[in-house]
C-alpha cells in the first residue's frame, strides 16, 4: 500500500496498476482534468503538477512532469494540482496574474504555466523580489503555442511581486504533521495482482530485493523509464523504487571526491557540482527542463547508458567512478569502463549503481564543457564535450578528452589526448589533435546532425577550448552553444 496526500486528501492506494502514471490517475480515477496530456514525454509541460515533501522539519515544493511520474513516486507527499489552487471561490494569486496580464488564448497549456508559476513564487525569496533568470529557469520547460511569452513573463513578475500568504501557508503546520503521519516505515508495495512496485527504505533491502527479482527494472526518477509505458505502450512487470532511500539520495562533499547517490536529483546536484566546475553547472541548467531536473537522477543519466546523455562525457573527462553494489558486496569502477557498446554496460545481474563518485577540482586543472543542440533549453546533444588538461610551463602534462553523440557509447578519445599529452598547448598541437579525432570517432547521421557536421563540431570545440584558455582573463565566456 502507498499513502498520499491529494491536496489535503489522504488516499491510501492498495490495488492499483503501478505503471499508472500521475497523469493518468488524476484524469482517469480521480476526475481531475484541468492536468493535460500534451506529448507524454516530459518536452511541453502541459502535465506540470507541484509535489510538496518534506525536507526536515520544512515543506518543499517542486514541479514535476505528471505524465512521466508513476504513481508509486507519490508516496509520503503531496500532490497539489491546478484545482486546488482555487480556495473559497478566489483564484490563486498565480491564476489571477495570468489572467491580469493575458497568459492565456486557448488554454490548453495554461495549467502547466500556473502550476510552475506556482512552484516559482513559493520557491521566490522575500515579498517583492523577482529574478528573471528564475523565472526563465522555471518556465523552460512549458511550452506555448499560441500566446508568446511575453505576457507569460510578466504574469511570473506579477506573481512574485504581488506576493502574499495563501491557503497553502496557512495549512502549512497541518499538512507537515499529516506527512509526517504518513511518512514511509516499511517497504511499500503496489500492485494489480500481476504488475507490482516495490519501495525499498534502505540499501540493504533494495540489494536483498534486486537480488530476489533480478528482472525489475530500476525506478529513479523514471523520466527516461516511464517512456516504454507512454511512448511505446509496454507493460513494466516489476519495478523497484529507489526515490525512499535516504542514503542513495544524498550528496556529501569529501576532501577529494563529491559522492552523489544515484538517486539524488540532477536539482539537487547542481549546487556541488556547479560550485566545484563552473562548466558542469551550466550544463545541469541546460539538462532538459527543470521538470525534469527535480525527477531525473545522476545515477539515471549514467544507468540508462545513452550515447546522447549529458552528464556522462564529463564525468568520464572528470575521471569520475560508480560504486557498484550486489548484495552485500561493492566494487568501484572508472566511469568510462561501464560503458561497453550500445545500452550494454559492465553492470552484473542484481547490480545497481549505489553513488557516483566525482574528484573535486583542483587549481592547477583546466576543464572546460559544451553542449550543442538545435534548441538552447530542453532539448537533447547532437555533440557534448568535456576537456580536462593539466598544462605545466605551457606543456600539456595530462589530458582527458570525452565526447558524447560521437559513438555508440559515451568515450574518451584516446588518439587526440596522446597528441596532446606531452606537448604545447600551442596552434600547432591543437590541429594536430583535431586531425587526431577523426581517427578516435566515426559518428551516425540522424536527425539531430551529419556524420560530418558531428565530427567538425567536435574539433570546434576543441579549438574553442584553446581559445578561451589563451584569450584574456577579463574576457567573459560564452558556453552556452546552439
Amino acid at each position: 500500500m502507498i499513502q498520499f496526500l491529494l491536496n489535503r486528501e489522504l488516499r491510501s492506494e492498495r490495488a492499483l496498476d503501478p505503471n499508472t502514471t500521475v497523469l493518468q490517475y488524476l484524469r482517469e480515477y480521480r476526475g481531475k482534468t484541468g492536468t493535460k496530456e500534451g506529448c507524454a514525454s516530459g518536452d511541453c509541460g502541459a502535465c506540470t503538477v507541484v509535489v510538496g515533501e518534506l525536507v526536515g522539519e520544512r515543506l518543499r515544493y517542486r514541479t514535476l512532469n505528471s505524465c512521466l511520474t508513476f504513481v508509486s513516486a507519490l508516496h509520503g507527499k503531496q500532490l497539489i494540482s491546478v484545482e486546488d489552487l482555487k480556495d473559497q471561490g478566489r483564484l490563486h494569486s498565480v491564476q489571477q496574474a495570468m489572467v491580469d496580464c493575458h497568459g492565456s488564448q486557448c488554454g490548453f497549456c495554461t495549467p502547466g504555466f500556473v502550476m510552475s508559476l506556482f512552484a516559482l513564487q513559493k520557491n521566490a525569496g522575500a515579498v517583492n523580489e523577482y529574478d528573471p533568470h528564475q523565472a526563465y529557469e522555471a518556465l523552460a520547460g512549458n511550452l506555448c503555442r499560441c500566446t508568446g511569452y511575453r505576457p507569460i513573463l510578466e504574469a511570473a513578475e506579477q506573481a512574485c511581486c504581488a506576493k502574499q500568504p495563501d491557503q497553502f501557508d496557512a495549512r502549512e503546520a497541518e499538512t507537515i504533521a499529516q506527512l509526517k503521519a504518513i511518512a514511509p516505515r516499511e517497504m511499500a508495495e503496489l500492485s494489480d495482482g500481476e504488475k507490482r512496485c516495490l519501495s525499498p527504505l534502505t540499501v540493504a533491502e533494495l540489494a536483498e530485493v534486486y537480488a530476489a527479482n533480478p528482472d525489475a527494472r530500476l525506478l529513479a526518477g523514471g523520466t527516461d523509464l516511464a517512456l516504454e509505458v507512454t511512448q511505446f505502450h509496454r507493460e513494466l512487470p516489476v519495478m523497484i523504487h529507489v526515490g525512499q532511500i535516504t542514503e542513495m539520495k544524498q550528496v556529501q562533499i569529501a576532501d577529494r571526491h563529491i559522492e552523489i547517490g544515484a538517486a539524488a536529483p540532477l536539482t539537487d546536484c547542481y549546487a556541488a557540482l556547479a560550485a566545484e566546475y563552473p562548466d558542469f553547472g551550466e550544463l545541469l541548467q541546460r539538462f532538459a527542463s527543470l521538470q525534469i531536473r527535480n525527477q531525473g537522477t545522476l545515477g539515471g543519466n549514467i544507468g540508462n547508458a545513452s550515447p546522447i546523455g549529458d552528464s556522462p562525457p564529463l564525468l568520464i573527462a572528470l575521471g569520475a567512478d560508480v560504486v557498484l553494489r550486489k548484495g552485500a558486496s561493492s566494487r568501484t569502477l572508472p566511469l568510462e569502463d561501464y560503458f561497453i557498446d550500445y545500452k550494454v554496460t559492465a553492470r552484473q545481474p542484481g547490480e545497481f549503481i549505489e553513488k557516483v563518485r566525482v574528484p573535486r577540482a583542483t587549481p592547477d586543472r583546466l576543464f572546460r564543457a559544451y553542449k550543442v543542440s538545435k534548441r538552447l533549453d530542453d532539448d537533447i546533444s547532437a555533440v557534448c564535450a568535456a576537456f580536462e588538461l593539466r598544462i605545466l610551463d605551457g606543456v600539456i602534462d595530462e589530458a582527458r578528452v570525452a565526447f558524447g553523440g560521437m559513438a555508440a557509447i559515451p568515450k574518451r578519445a584516446m588518439n587526440c589526448e596522446r597528441t596532446l599529452i606531452g606537448a604545447a598547448f600551442d596552434t600547432e598541437t591543437l590541429e594536430r589533435a583535431c586531425t587526431a579525432l577523426e581517427k578516435d570517432f566515426t559518428p551516425l547521421t540522424d536527425f539531430r546532425a551529419s556524420r560530418e557536421y558531428r565530427l567538425l563540431v567536435a574539433q570546434n570545440l576543441l579549438r574553442k577550448c584553446f581559445v578561451e584558455q589563451h584569450a584574456p582573463k577579463t574576457e567573459t565566456r560564452v558556453t552556452a552553444y546552439v
